[in-house]
């Protein structure tokens, strides 16, 4: 039986520090959000922007401290100042849904670590 996809690991309400448009892609992110949220370097992410709507899938590297900074095209998609969600999903097994946790972490206005919760799809 083919697998399910579900969210994994999400960086909720970061701020957008810059935008790079000259950059060759990607998405920077402050390495102890990466740490917290279990992101790995170069992991496929989703990043909604909750100033615009728009939506773009990119991937993750690490940034400065307190960094979220849109590269290459994705600079065309939000600028500094507005909030985004970044997740990451992973497909499970059929017998792996109901042990999965979701790591979520609940960003401030500086990019620091707010909360971290931790959700499963069966609770």
């Amino acid at each position: 039986m083919p697998g399910r996809s579900f969210l994994n690991a999400k960086l909720h309400g970061a701020t957008v520090t810059r935008s790079d448009p000259k950059y060759h892609g990607s998405l920077s992110v402050d390495p102890v959000l990466l740490k917290a949220a279990g992101i790995l370097p170069y992991e496929r992410i989703d990043v909604y922007n909750l100033g615009n709507g728009e939506r773009l899938t990119t991937y993750a590297i690490p940034g400065g401290p307190g960094e979220i900074c849109l590269n290459g095209a994705a600079a065309l998609r939000g600028e500094a100042g507005q909030k985004v969600i970044i997740a990451a999903y992973a497909w499970l097994a059929p017998d792996e849904i109901e042990n999965h946790v979701a790591r979520v972490v609940l960003v401030d206005d500086k990019n620091g670590i707010e909360k971290i919760l931790e959700q499963r799809p069966c609770d």
